[in-house]
């Protein structure tokens, strides 16, 4: 039975429960540590670089610490993270695999945005790396902490999504039950604008189309959302829906992306196909990528069905094409 978790959803498979209900102590444990963050400025520190080039806070290590001690004596054998190099071995005996980022967006605490936790659960492989070097589709159970005005727990067991909430009084997750599909209409799309010169001709077509609103081809005006928090952009779009996108860009490094498909990626758009949403790297589906390499990246795209498909369908022109042309054509007017 699980401590942490008030109810199980039906039919869950009993050893993902339990590696779920071990991340979930975990995370009211980061969110007492995030909220004392402005009070010791120790755990905002930084800590230098992490094996993938990425800055790296004192509290991302603590995070990273804090679940494997929390893994000790469960069925996860194979354990990836954005903070480790290479993957650890927790029980040799084990039959699940863990992918994490024990704290997603911590450059976000100071400024008090909401950041969290992403994690999904595969079954573990003839070899470690091959545990996690699968397509996502392989994924037995993914989901989310965040940390902000709530602190949530988003889980997914491979049917649909089921939302926690944190109970100050009790310290454990009451099941709100299974989120409603992710809406359709929304006048929201997320991006970061400042780096419109180097996307390529699909995503700036994408966008024009968008900041012209009611002047343009689309006949309605659009907001702007960039939290730079992606648990809190997923938060967003699964109540809300609308759109988020990290393209791949000209810059150097950023030429697939930015985002890890492993830790990030990966999870997220299990929990958004499982929501009723999509995912794509703007050319193909991101549960069908095959990552190789543990800090592999990808571009990646998500949110409402219809967004999702009118975004890639830019992709999908000849180059010459995908210019303003396009949308005065009218084709997609969502």
């Amino acid at each position: 039975m699980p401590t942490m978790l008030d109810r199980a959803p039906d039919g869950a498979d009993a050893a993902l429960v339990d590696v779920v209900d071990r991340l979930a102590k975990v995370a009211v444990d980061i969110a007492r540590r995030i909220a004392r963050a402005g009070l010791d400025e120790n755990l905002s520190a930084a800590r230098g670089i992490n094996s993938d080039g990425d800055g790296q806070k004192a509290l991302d290590v603590i995070a990273d610490d804090a679940v494997r001690a929390a893994l000790a004596g469960s069925a996860v054998r194979d354990y990836a993270s954005e903070e480790q190099d290479a993957v650890v071995t927790l029980n040799p005996q084990g039959t699940l695999a863990l992918a994490i980022d024990p704290l997603d967006g911590s450059s976000n605490i100071d400024t008090n945005v909401s950041i969290g936790m992403i994690f999904a659960i595969h079954d573990a492989a003839e070899t470690p790396e091959a545990s996690f070097l699968r397509a996502g589709h392989q994924i037995r159970a993914a989901g989310y902490a965040i940390f902000g005005p709530q602190c949530c727990l988003m889980v997914s067991f491979g049917d649909g999504v089921v939302k926690y909430v944190l109970v100050p009084e009790t310290g454990r997750f009451a099941n709100l039950g299974r989120v409603p599909t992710i809406p359709p209409e929304s006048n929201e799309y997320a991006i970061n604008a400042s780096n419109y010169r180097h996307w390529a001709a699909p995503i700036r077509a994408y966008v024009d189309d968008r900041v012209a609103g009611a002047e343009g081809p689309i006949g309605r005006n659009f907001n702007t959302r960039w939290i730079a928090s992606l648990v809190a952009e997923t938060h967003r779009i699964l109540s809300r829906g609308g759109i988020f996108l990290y393209p791949g860009d000209a810059r150097k490094g950023y030429e697939a992306g930015r985002l890890r498909l492993i830790y990030e990626c990966a999870p997220i758009a299990f929990l958004i196909e499982q929501a009723g949403g999509s995912a794509s790297t703007g050319t193909d589906r991101v549960l069908n990528q095959v990552p190789d390499r543990l800090h592999a990246r990808t571009p990646f795209i998500f949110g409402s069905v219809n967004k999702v498909a009118r975004c890639t369908a830019y992709f999908d022109l000849p180059e010459h094409e995908t210019s303003a042309l396009f949308g005065k054509r009218g084709l997609f007017r969502v």
